[in-house]
């Protein structure tokens, strides 16, 4: 009886080699923690006193979790105090060696964001920057574990190799085939096209269905997640307003036009009025303002919009009574259900204009700076110190808290600045 060898042997096979493949590439991404989320987390809530590589008020955190136990570590992190309190030798030891400097507790850190700051200590991005050695000399950050780029490159060469590896093995069956004498079916249909023979293949179906499901979902992931986000919006204004002639060359103070942020919920925008204040006077720029983008022309004509608006007539040195409102473009948008209070966070945190607008001073056209989203509002209250001099209201709170957390500072997240109800109602 003569052997008979199927088509879909050649399918079977290929269907257990992309399987291999598969099964590889999930080991050689399937970490315990992502470093570069790890990164952003080491930043905002270890930096203060860790460094990868150096010592500083704590101990350097490259290849701790070689020396120490993983489970270990969740629990010091998430609440050394209490760990110390129960006697464990390795916490009252590290507390002991560092002068009883007292580590900040981190409840509001999940399992996974310790995981990810421990693989960042593991396995740091290769895009990390170059850090700061001893005696001030900057000292290149060798990259550690396989770049992204080289993960690929070594995928797409192995399953190369598994298709010239079936192409050769297919070759071969047939050889082998022919010199025993099996025959093999005819093709009677001719060749399959190559999308027909994948519609057979339910193996193959189910993988692309599932690569497509997840590529869609981190498509439009990333697409929603900056639904809202107007980071680097900078409209234009009807009047042309240089922040970095008046608060950069002039030195004026935020707080003489936004006077409202120090005791309201908003900054305000500055009445023309206060514009007038200076430019009854000056009515013309120093030709040394000018730039290469705007001339001196340029901002005289836009001082003298300024008087058209306010009805102010240069040759009599009066008003008209004349005026022309001025529908200034709103920059830094919230959403309705989110509450910000300027006053609270100038006037009582003592927050320079530049923690969240950046270097305005510098800016010739205002832009959003900061993305102003749900998760940077966190982190800042998360990494901030609340400011305890000279207020006896905190003073108390700090006193009671402080011994709750068994630190010397507060941030504003442990006074409850990550309740809901604080920014939302």
């Amino acid at each position: 009886m003569k052997e008979v060898i199927h088509r879909n042997s050649v399918s079977r096979i290929l269907s257990i080699s992309l399987a291999i493949l598969l099964a590889f590439s999930t080991t050689l991404f399937g970490q315990e923690g992502d470093p570069d989320r790890g990164k952003q987390l080491f930043n905002s809530n270890c930096a203060a006193c860790h460094k990868l590589d150096q010592r500083m008020t704590g101990p350097a955190l490259a290849g701790v979790t070689k020396e120490r136990d993983r489970e270990w570590l969740h629990k010091w992190i998430k609440n050394n105090v209490a760990l110390r309190k129960s006697g464990d030798p390795d916490a009252i030891a590290i507390f002991e060696e560092y002068n009883g400097a007292a580590m900040n507790t981190f409840p509001q850190l999940s399992e996974q964001d310790i995981d990810d700051i421990l693989a960042y200590t593991e396995n740091p991005p290769a895009s990390a920057a170059a850090q700061t050695g001893g005696a001030g000399q900057a000292v290149a950050a060798e990259p550690s574990g396989i770049p992204n780029e080289v993960v690929l490159v070594a995928l797409i060469l192995v399953f190369g190799m598994l298709v010239i590896m079936l192409i050769l093995v297919n070759k071969a069956l047939r050889r082998i085939a022919e010199a025993k004498g099996i025959e093999l079916p005819e093709d009677k249909e001719g060749r399959l096209p190559l999308w027909k023979a994948f519609v057979k293949n339910q193996f193959l179906v189910f993988v692309s269905v599932i690569v497509l499901l997840l590529v869609s979902a981190y498509f439009v992931y990333g697409y929603m997640m900056q639904v809202g986000v107007d980071q680097g919006y900078e409209p234009v204004q009807p009047i042309h307003f240089s922040h970095r002639i008046h608060a950069g060359d002039n030195e004026i103070d935020c707080k003489y036009c936004h006077s409202s942020a120090r005791v309201s919920r908003t900054s305000g925008v500055p009445s023309l009025n206060v514009c007038m204040n200076c430019h009854k006077n000056i009515m013309e720029v120093a030709p040394e303002t000018a730039t290469a983008e705007h001339s001196k022309e340029f901002y005289d004509g836009e001082i003298q919009k300024l008087y058209e608006a306010v009805g102010w007539d240069v040759e009599n040195q009066a008003y008209t009574g004349e005026t022309k409102p001025v529908r200034w473009v709103k920059i830094h948008n919230l959403p309705d259900f989110v509450y910000f209070n300027h006053s609270q966070h100038v006037t009582v945190a003592g927050l320079a204009c530049q923690e969240c607008h950046g270097p305005i001073e510098e800016m010739e056209v205002v832009r959003q700076f900061s993305p102003l989203t749900m998760g940077w509002c966190v982190d800042c209250h998360r990494t901030t110190d609340v400011r305890m001099e000279g207020n006896e209201y905190y003073e108390k709170i700090h006193e009671e808290l402080s011994k709750k957390y068994g630190v010397e500072k507060l941030t504003a997240a442990q006074m409850g600045a990550l309740e809901c109800g604080k920014c939302h109602y």
